[in-house]
């Protein structure tokens, strides 16, 4: 049942990241951003909020029960350099997503849609998290001031990164 989710979204997880590759905004600027995140999530069925610390994004998926809460954690900003990669996908607009955030962002999005076809099986919460600039150390502040451990009492908080 799981490994069918995955490989469902095994070719759109690749459309995905190019085409946020290719639209990187940095620090509480992901306006295009913020709206491709919660444009996948509607798609996906979860409850969308934006607006969370300025550009953020929450998508919230519940369990066939209550039950606990786990926050899934990326990030969606990009940093001001030229990119230079010639890539077929690559950014042309002064911004480039250098640490992989498009790739943050992709891979928890499509955890999200995979997830959402698979509430019957689980209890509890899940809230996807999308954070803007965190490269300025600025975003989770901002989001945190807003509330949002407080609103949505994670038990457990994964945050996820990838390295080269």
């Amino acid at each position: 049942m799981i490994k069918g989710s995955i490989r469902e979204i095994s070719g759109p997880i690749v459309k995905l990241r190019r085409q946020l590759h290719s639209i990187p905004e940095i620090a509480f600027n992901e306006k295009r951003t913020s709206s491709l995140i919660s444009k996948h999530l509607l798609e996906s069925g979860l409850e969308v909020i934006g607006g969370i610390g300025k550009t953020g994004v929450i998508g919230i998926i519940e369990g066939s029960n209550p039950g606990k809460t786990l926050m899934i954690r990326a990030d969606i900003d990009a940093l001001p350099l030229e990119e230079k990669t010639e890539l077929p996908f690559s950014s042309t607009n002064g911004n480039m997503h250098a640490c992989g955030h498009d790739g943050h962002t992709a891979i928890a999005l499509m955890t999200a849609r995979a997830i959402s076809k698979l509430t019957d099986i689980f209890n509890g919460k899940i809230v996807f998290v999308f954070q803007p600039a965190e490269e300025i150390v600025a975003g989770a502040k901002e989001m945190i001031n807003e509330s949002l451990l407080e609103t949505y009492q994670p038990d457990r908080v994964i945050g996820l990164h990838i390295w080269n």
